[in-house]
Parts: C-alpha cells; sequence; structure tokens
C-alpha cells in the first residue's frame, strides 16, 4: 500500500510520479509487478515468456524518463528485443530468439519503462481472439470463461487484471481495439506512422498495421504516445506533425463536437444489440452526432 492505494489500482503516470518523489523505487514496482503476474497468470494465461530476472537487474539501474521505473509488458508480435524470445504466437518459430531491438522497444526502454515480459497473441495476430495453439488462450479476467478478443489478447488479460498499468499491443483490423472492449481498458488506434515500425518494417499494409498499447488511463495512452512517436531514419513517410503533447489534450474542453458514426456492419446489417447500444451511448457523449 502507498498513500491507501494499492499499486494495481494506479496507472502507470501515477507509478512513475510515486519512483520520481521518492515514495517507491523502481525495484519496488517491478517485484510487485511480479508478484501479481505470478498470482494471476496461471488462470489467466497472459504472459508467456516472463523475464523476470532481466527487468529486476533494469529496476536496480534506476532507470529515468517519463515512465522511470514502470513495469511494462511487450506483445509477442512485431516488436523484437535482442536476446529474448520471438515466437508471435507461432509453433512454427517456437524457440526463436531475437537478434535486434526494434526502434519502438529501445524507445520504451529509453522512457524508463522495465520490460518484464511479453504476452500471448494468436499466431501471426491473425485473428480477432487469443487462442494459439503454440501457448493456449488467454482468458478475461472478468470471466476467466470468456474471450479477451484479439489480437492484443494477452496485453488485455494483463493490465485488466492489475499485472501492469499498461502494455504494448498493436492493431492492423482492431486488435488493440476488439480486447479493449471485451476487457474494458483505454485503446487507441494511433495514425498510420505515429510510433515506427522500424528497422524490419518501414510500412506495414498501407499504413494500416500500428503500434502503441492498451491502457487502463487515457492520460497513460497519451503520455506513452508522447514518449515513443515520431519518424525514424529509412522510414517512407512520417505523421503529420501534431500541434502539441498528446498528454497535453487529457481534460482539455473539445469545444462542441459534431460527429458521424454508424451502427452498421461492413455488410449493412445492423450489429449487436449490445454493441448498437454502446456505440449510441458512445456518441450521446459528443452531444450532437450526425447519424448515419
Amino acid at each position: 500500500m502507498t498513500g491507501g492505494h494499492d499499486l494495481a489500482d494506479l496507472d502507470g503516470v501515477a507509478q512513475a510520479d510515486l519512483v520520481a518523489r521518492g515514495d517507491v523505487t523502481a525495484t519496488e514496482l517491478v517485484e510487485a509487478a511480479i508478484e501479481r503476474i505470478e498470482a494471476f497468470n496461471p488462470a489467466l494465461n497472459a504472459v508467456v515468456y516472463p523475464s523476470f530476472d532481466e527487468a529486476l537487474a533494469v529496476a536496480a539501474t534506476n532507470p529515468t524518463g517519463p515512465f522511470g521505473g514502470v513495469p511494462y509488458l511487450l506483445k509477442d508480435l512485431i516488436v523484437e528485443r535482442a536476446g529474448t524470445p520471438f515466437s508471435e504466437g507461432s509453433r512454427f518459430l517456437a524457440g526463436h530468439v531475437s537478434t535486434f531491438t526494434s526502434e519502438l522497444a529501445a524507445r520504451l526502454e529509453r522512457a524508463g519503462l522495465v520490460i518484464v515480459g511479453r504476452t500471448n497473441t494468436p499466431e501471426f495476430g491473425m485473428a480477432p481472439t487469443c487462442e494459439p495453439v503454440l501457448h493456449g488462450p488467454a482468458r478475461n479476467p472478468w470471466d476467466p470463461g470468456r474471450s479477451t478478443a484479439g489480437s492484443s489478447g494477452g496485453a488485455a488479460a494483463a493490465v485488466a487484471s492489475g499485472m501492469v498499468p499498461m502494455a504494448h499491443a498493436n492493431d492492423l483490423g482492431g486488435s488493440i481495439r476488439y480486447p479493449a472492449s471485451a476487457c474494458g481498458l483505454f485503446g487507441l488506434k494511433p495514425t498510420r506512422a505515429r510510433v515506427p515500425l522500424g528497422p524490419e518494417y518501414g510500412d506495414a499494409v498501407g499504413g494500416g498495421a500500428v503500434e502503441h498499447a492498451l491502457t487502463r488511463s487515457v492520460r497513460d495512452s497519451a503520455a506513452l504516445l508522447d514518449a515513443v512517436c515520431g519518424p525514424m531514419p529509412g522510414d517512407p513517410y512520417p505523421a503529420p506533425p501534431v500541434a502539441r503533447p498528446f498528454a497535453d489534450e487529457v481534460g482539455r474542453d473539445p469545444g462542441r463536437l459534431r460527429v458521424a458514426w454508424s451502427a452498421r456492419t461492413a455488410e449493412g446489417d445492423l450489429g449487436h444489440p449490445d454493441c448498437v447500444a454502446a456505440v449510441r451511448d458512445a456518441a450521446a457523449l459528443s452531444g450532437r452526432s450526425a447519424t448515419r
């Protein structure tokens, strides 16, 4: 307990603030995350490759940055770290160890995040669920008999259960947004090229595949995007520049909005009634909307 709060109740910004103030150490944050992973993971199957010894060694160096000392998990897809397991949910790649570090992983580490392991994903991320033959299904913390959705299902289970305050995720057709919905999290798909894919990729599926995270707070998502966004050498195109840091947008009055929305599927049919109701509720929050 710190300041009347369990560490698991705090988002990443709050945890980093505790470390910066000297109220807790990075090692204490990481040890607490490891304890939660060891307690919850047998039931949830969220973390498939723990790296606890390495994480504790990194935490002992007192990492600095906007998220100095905050524990973090990488999804077992796209983003690599040299010398660590990387199978992308596939039996074909079982036992593979990365030989290089992706730019995003390097930026996450420079932001002070401590990587404590990798999360479950379907084979090559090619399903909206998280049930690979290699690792078995990830399970929803709210009801282990239900799906986390996917493909960032392991990340969603880890964050929703409080193992870590936020975790890496990526999205082509909904792989951040599906599990965010299924597990009660915040999931933003950034615009293409906002977060680098290199050096392995410059572009993926015409910019449709992007990198970011699953979080429990909007401010974590914004601050994390600030920490890792921007082009790298060799990128085929950059994202448009932003007027101010994303974190400054959190809580800002957007003024009166006019939002277009649809409750129909790509085939033109209405979706499930629960989904339709959720869309309408979200649209109502904008004040005024144009429906179609």
